[in-house]
């Protein structure tokens, strides 16, 4: 009975258009789908069709790792902050830090105030120095020429190095801050996510590790920034600067950048 029901539906011939037509309806779609709107990205080779196929259908073109294979993650830092790493050098070790710091004087300044848009290091916190300079060493923040000077750095070196720079006179800005401060610097952007600025890096209060920013160069400022947004720098323990710069809009990061830097910048105590 069944069987007669099925030749009798398939001699229909809009029945069997109907059929025809979905299942070309079907392949155009897979077609689309899996292979041709996969082979317009700029990936599509990487991995093999397969994979392409597989990113299209959001699904794993492997289910498992390869026995003793683990997935590759990228570490941000392995540096732990504590309050040790705060403290005030004695002049031996701050003797100890100039006497290194000779090494640093090309980029950062005779007196760690740079005139080649390298950081400031002048009065910038210990623990933030130390944290950079161990990174650097690490290979958990890239740059050739501080990972290859870090890299011959004992801990001591580096402790003596944060002390000294940390005992020298930081700039500090005369600008009237309320009038000139960005609304990202003073308030943030709730709505995004984006915290003061002013609530890490000074202003309304510190964050330990976090840097001393006033009268730093602007071009630097804009590239770490602009850096942290890409994820080419990521070494801020739990991504909390990558977290905040890839909501800010270029003309935002800019705007901040300005603001650190802006000129009116004397030597004095914070």
């Amino acid at each position: 009975m069944m069987e007669r029901e099925a030749v009798y539906a398939w001699s229909n011939r809009w029945f069997r258009y109907s059929v025809l037509a979905l299942c070309a309806l079907s392949l155009f779609s897979l077609l689309v789908g899996f292979v041709w709107l996969p082979s317009v990205q700029g990936d599509f080779g990487a991995g093999g069709l397969w994979a392409s196929i597989c990113r299209a259908a959001g699904v794993p073109d492997t289910w498992a790792p390869k026995e003793g294979a683990l997935p590759a993650r990228r570490r941000s830092t392995d540096v732990v902050l504590n309050r040790d790493m705060a403290r005030a050098g004695t002049s031996e070790a701050i003797g100890r830090g100039a006497t290194l710091a000779l090494q640093c004087t090309m980029c950062h300044g005779a007196r760690g105030l740079s005139e080649a848009n390298a950081p400031n290091l002048a009065g910038q916190y210990p623990e933030v120095i130390i944290k950079q300079l161990i990174d650097f060493r690490n290979g958990d923040r890239i740059s050739a020429v501080m990972q290859a000077l870090a890299s011959r750095l004992s801990d001591r070196d580096i402790d003596d190095l944060a002390v000294y720079y940390a005992y020298l006179p930081a700039l500090r800005n005369t600008a009237a801050e309320d009038a000139h401060m960005p609304l990202l610097v003073k308030v943030g952007s709730p709505m995004r996510n984006i915290a003061p600025c002013a609530s890490c890096h000074g202003g309304s209060e510190r964050k330990l590790g976090a840097p001393w920013l006033e009268g730093m160069p602007s071009e630097y400022l804009t590239a770490q920034l602009k850096n942290f947004a890409s994820g080419s720098r990521h070494n801020d323990g739990l991504a909390q600067m990558r977290n905040m710069v890839r909501a800010m809009s270029g003309d935002e990061i800019d705007e901040v950048a300005r603001f650190y830097a802006r000129q009116e910048a004397v030597v004095g105590a914070r």
